[in-house]
């Protein structure tokens, strides 16, 4: 083989393992709780939502907050809590993602709301479905923006701790949430249950 042909074929090599090298890294949301972690697949479908929940994190705006509603059967709640005047800051306001792909199944992530019409997301709240049935009479009426890749074993003992009878923790569950990033391999290493991360 000539020079020239044998150097294209190196050059030709060493372009596809560039380009088939996959060093993509993923920002999983961690909810640290006395009861453990619990880490977070944000979807790339709901765009605004996983956007929000990122840059709340990152700014510690859940680190004085709670799991302030845990209901068994139904769902862990946390974040800033219901108000009879319901959510009025504009700032905390996130237009509905619906997608039907995404549904209430069993550690699916949603975002809070009121009873608004436009059914527009509370964006600093968010619920963990700790149904294993799953909760579908909430799909297309609250955004769900992310799914439990690991520590569903805290969120069961998140809503079996004793609580009110407004279903508030009798002993408050202190929320620390933030980002971090991890690629591929460390995924795997980590033992999450990603779909999506062949």
């Amino acid at each position: 083989m000539k020079k020239w042909a044998l150097l294209l074929v190196l050059i030709l090599g060493v372009a596809f393992v560039s380009f088939t090298k996959d060093d993509s890294v993923y920002e999983i949301g961690r909810i640290s709780t006395p009861k453990g972690e619990i880490f977070l697949w944000l979807y790339n479908e709901t765009p605004k939502h996983k956007a929000s929940f990122i840059e709340l994190a990152k700014k510690g705006y859940w680190d004085s907050l709670s799991f302030n509603r845990v209901i068994p059967n139904f769902v862990a709640q946390g974040g800033c809590p219901d108000t009879p005047e319901g959510f009025t800051d504009s700032e905390y306001l996130l237009e509905p993602e619906f997608n039907d792909n995404l549904l209430h199944e069993y550690g699916a992530l949603g975002a809070g709301r009121d009873g608004n019409p436009d059914k527009i997301s509370a964006r600093c709240q968010f619920y963990i479905v700790q149904n294993k049935k799953g909760l579908h009479r909430l799909d297309g009426d609250y955004t769900v923006f992310g799914k439990v890749i690991k520590g569903m074993n805290v969120v069961d003992a998140i809503v079996d701790v004793k609580r009110d009878s407004l279903d508030e923790p009798l002993i408050p569950i202190a929320l620390n949430v933030d980002i971090i990033k991890l690629n591929k391999k460390e995924l795997k290493a980590l033992n999450f249950i990603v779909p999506y991360v062949k």
